[in-house]
């Protein structure tokens, strides 16, 4: 296969059955689909670690990273709105001559 191939999230699970269930070696699998060793590896390790959301897609986020992106989003928001009220506190307060 050629570099920098996508694969899909039901096609990257299948891959793991072959090594876990199947009990395929990852050295036999990766060479009939073209891919190094090491990836089918990570893919194994990403498949334990997050279940069912380990392969989101492209553009798209596991459930708890887009919680956190979501959340960090707001602390931005949260202060800019802070420092937009410092700097009004600071010129409502001023002697007016």
């Amino acid at each position: 296969m050629a570099a920098n191939t996508n694969f899909t999230t039901e096609y990257k699970k299948e891959i793991i059955k072959l090594v876990t269930e199947k009990q395929k070696t990852v050295r036999e699998v990766a060479i009939s689909i073209g891919v190094t060793e090491t990836t089918i590896r990570d893919w194994i390790k990403k498949y334990h670690q997050h279940g069912e959301d380990a392969f989101p897609g492209k553009g798209n986020l596991r459930p708890e990273d887009e919680e956190l992106r979501i959340l960090k989003k707001r602390l931005k928001d949260l202060e800019e709105e802070n420092e937009i009220l410092k700097k009004a506190m600071a010129i409502f307060s001023r002697d007016v001559k």
